[in-house]
């Protein structure tokens, strides 16, 4: 194949409608503006969001609460849900995933401590409650923070 041979794929592509060519362009007229009004003149149309001076949807519906767009979010992982991983695992985010315990590291993850743990477990994390490092110490395994 050269570089001359390549073409795109048969109909994904589409000629630009070309507005206020004439009348050999299929566009005559008016140009496929319609008959006067606010859209066929040439600086017309409206903004996006405006409806003809009824009040906007987005100033209809309430605003409450807020959203912290630069929060740390955390897949969180219980420690008695640790129990289905063998004695002496190293226990990551990598090997959470595959497990299915988790389905996204988001900004890493943090391990809590419901329930109770009788595995020893290398377990890395990016975070851990203090009673999950208690819990996992207690069962004879580390907690490492990453």
């Amino acid at each position: 194949m050269k570089l001359h041979e390549l073409s795109p794929a048969e109909g994904s592509t589409k000629a630009t409608k070309r507005i206020g060519r004439g009348h050999g362009s299929g566009q005559g007229k008016t140009a496929g503006k319609g008959h006067k009004g606010q859209n066929a003149r040439s600086g017309g149309g409206v903004r996006i969001g405006f409806e003809g001076g009824q009040m906007p949807l987005s100033r209809r519906i309430p605003k409450r609460g807020f959203n912290n767009i630069f929060a740390t979010k955390f897949a969180i992982v219980n420690v008695a849900d640790l129990n289905k991983f063998v004695d002496g695992t190293v226990v990551d985010a990598e090997l959470l995933k595959a497990s299915g315990l988790i389905k996204k590291e988001y900004d890493g993850v943090k391990v809590l401590g419901n329930g109770e743990l009788t595995a020893k477990l290398t377990v890395k994390a990016a975070k851990f409650s203090q009673s999950a490092i208690e819990k996992i110490e207690k069962a004879g395994g580390k907690a490492e923070v990453m």
